[in-house]
């Protein structure tokens, strides 16, 4: 698509956004690698973004994104617009209510840990576990992110979402099927709905924009002092120093990822710039000079000796999006291709 169809003066008003082309992915994931977005965008605010989604074309693939840390992007590059919220929907304030304790509101775009210190500073305690979560709100919320016993619809009220033609929906955790690192709408939820555009070939994509949060009051110290504790635990046991997308696989029911890697043998195994942690075998990091097909070919390997070895077929739960480079031997973009799941830790 020419860039020439993609504007920043579409509808009524112009787009207070920054659109940038060509854009080198490994600068907006926590990999460091991948290839070339066709088109990134940066929303001034929610309105802005509303407002750039209802310009798009129809066929336009969108990909919304935070901090890009549980996302691998892939060494062709990704075609579309990538749709950055990190730092822009970074509305974060504390919301009265007659009854009960007051909910905490956030926007996509805040860091999962901000949320954690905003709530330990109005004496609100629940949060904690975000202090552990490398991502955004929105990617939390798409994936029920969780770290140490907690997970985020845990603590869930109720959502913002923005759908493909710009219109904002508040909705509850009963419109969705939550379960451990896995979110999706209901069926039959969108049924009826007035208003939404239903062509093109993506007509049912909704983004995460917000949430509010109901937590408990407990003493600030008592919460700043789990938060401390959590991320002590943190230090000791991942790798940190390296770039890396968190937990690669999820836990299978009854056991860990990570022990299962380390019982075949695993840590340390690496391909081109990509190895397995030797702090932490769920973990991959980019020792340097990783490409995305580096990355995957590890994920590859590392599923299927544990499969072959164990029996037990591990589950992925990094997101990758793009083509393959012509260089590598990954299989075609499309076998795990789904736009429904980008906006995760991003």
């Amino acid at each position: 698509m020419d860039m020439s169809e993609i504007n920043l003066n579409h509808g009524s008003s112009a787009l207070r956004g920054e659109m940038r082309v060509n854009q080198p992915m490994k600068k907006y994931t926590s990999w460091r690698t991948g290839g070339v977005a066709e088109r990134v965008y940066l929303p001034a605010d929610l309105a802005d973004l509303a407002q750039f989604l209802r310009g798009l074309p129809q066929d336009e693939p969108v990909h919304v994104i935070g901090l890009g840390s549980n996302l691998l992007v892939r060494d062709g590059g990704v075609r579309g617009t990538v749709v950055v919220l990190h730092g822009r929907l970074n509305d974060l304030r504390l919301e009265q209510r007659d009854k009960g304790d007051p909910l905490i509101y956030a926007g996509a775009g805040v860091a999962c840990a901000k949320v954690a210190r905003f709530a330990a500073l109005h004496s609100l305690a629940g949060a904690e576990f975000l202090a552990g979560i490398p991502g955004t709100v929105g990617g939390a919320m798409a994936m029920n992110a969780g770290c140490y016993g907690a997970e985020t619809w845990e603590i869930v009220y109720k959502v913002q979402t923005l759908g493909r033609a710009g219109r904002l929906q508040a909705r509850l955790p009963g419109d969705y099927e939550i379960s451990y690192r896995h979110v999706a709408m209901k069926p039959g939820i969108n049924d009826g709905e007035q208003g939404e555009h239903k062509s093109g070939s993506f007509p049912d994509e909704e983004w995460f924009t917000g949430g509010w949060f109901q937590l408990s009051a407990e003493k600030e110290a008592v919460s700043r002092q789990k938060i401390k504790e959590l991320l002590t635990r943190r230090i000791n046991s991942q790798p940190l120093n390296l770039p890396n997308a968190g937990s690669v696989f999820r836990n299978p029911p009854g056991d860990w990822a990570a022990r299962l890697i380390e019982s075949c043998g695993l840590k340390g195994f690496r391909i081109g710039g990509a190895m397995v942690s030797s702090t932490h075998a769920n973990f991959i990091v980019n020792t340097g000079t990783a490409v995305a097909a580096d990355i995957e070919a590890v994920i590859d390997r590392v599923r299927n000796t544990v499969k072959e070895q164990t029996g037990v077929e591990l589950v992925q739960e990094v997101r990758i999006i793009g083509a393959v480079s012509e260089r590598s031997g990954i299989p075609d973009f499309a076998t795990h291709y789904s736009v429904k799941e980008d906006q995760n830790g991003e």
